[in-house]
C-alpha cells in the first residue's frame, strides 16, 4: 500500500489495511467487484493478487468498514475463504473498524478547557 498522499475522504489517522483470502475467484467477477469497491467513499486503494487469491484493501475505517466490502463481494458471487484464520481476521477487522469509527465520533473532554460562552 502506498505512503504519502491519500484519496479524498481518507485520513492517515484512520487508515487501515485489510487482506482477505478469497475462494474460487473468476477474473471477470473480481474485476467488476474491484471497480465497485474502488468507488466507495473512504477507499484509498484496492488490489487483487491472483496467485495468492488475496484481496488487499486500504480504507478510512471512520468512513467505511469491512462489511461494506464483503457486501459487494457477495453481490458479485465472490466468496471469502472459510478457513479459521480468515474468519479470525474478519472478526478482528470488524472490531477494529468499529473502534476506529467510535473514536472518530468521540468528542474529547478536558476539565482544563474554558467552557464555551453562551
Amino acid at each position: 500500500m502506498k505512503k504519502g498522499k491519500h484519496r479524498l475522504g481518507v485520513s492517515e489517522t484512520n487508515l487501515v489495511n485489510r487482506h482477505l483470502k478469497l475462494a474460487d475467484v473468476h477474473t471477470s467477477r473480481i474485476a467488476l467487484a474491484i471497480s465497485e469497491i474502488d468507488e466507495i467513499y473512504g477507499i484509498d486503494e484496492v488490489s487483487f493478487d491472483e496467485s495468492s487469491q488475496m484481496l488487499d484493501v486500504a480504507y478510512d475505517a471512520s468512513r467505511t468498514c469491512i462489511d461494506c466490502i464483503e457486501d459487494i463481494l457477495v453481490k458479485h458471487r465472490i466468496k471469502v475463504s472459510d478457513d479459521w484464520w480468515t474468519r479470525f481476521k474478519e472478526a478482528h477487522y470488524r472490531f477494529v473498524d468499529q473502534n476506529v469509527k467510535d473514536n472518530a465520533e468521540h468528542v474529547l473532554f478536558s476539565c482544563h478547557n474554558v467552557p464555551p460562552h453562551k
